[in-house]
């Protein structure tokens, strides 16, 4: 069997997910975009389960995947949805000496993120998530 196209081109199409990043954000380097991802990223996956985490994982494209499950203690207490503020505190915590990641946060990596999944299967996998997750990544209840 060959290489699925999505592994093949995972890094030309991460590099193409990190400068809509980037344009979306207005951030100045790859690194501060990163970090801004990374932390949203985990702040989304410490309120699911382990089995919805990795339905959700299966949508984003590898390497953006990669970065959501990359350094996770599973047995983290799962926490419940909370308001914008209470979670962009949370997005601000990840390396805070260095976190650079901007007031809207969540909405720019949402931008993104719905820049490069299929909006419908996105929306669908998380209606069977926790209450708060549709409108975490931009989606109405």
């Amino acid at each position: 069997m060959p290489i699925p196209m999505e592994y093949h081109h995972a890094g030309r199409d991460f590099e193409a997910f990190m400068a809509d990043l980037i344009e979306i954000s207005m951030l100045q380097t790859r690194h501060q975009a990163y970090t801004m991802l990374q932390a949203v990223l985990q702040v989304f996956r410490r309120r699911l389960t382990l089995p919805q985490a990795i339905a959700f994982a299966d949508l984003l494209p590898p390497v953006v995947r990669a970065i959501f499950v990359s350094d996770w203690d599973t047995a983290e207490p799962r926490r419940p949805f909370a308001d914008r503020d209470t979670l962009m505190a949370e997005v601000r915590l990840l390396r805070h000496n260095h976190n650079l990641s901007t007031p809207t946060a969540i909405e720019d990596v949402t931008a993104a993120i719905r820049r490069h999944v299929d909006d419908a299967r996105l929306e669908a996998v998380l209606r069977q998530l926790p209450d708060g997750a549709l409108a975490f990544w931009g989606f109405r209840a």
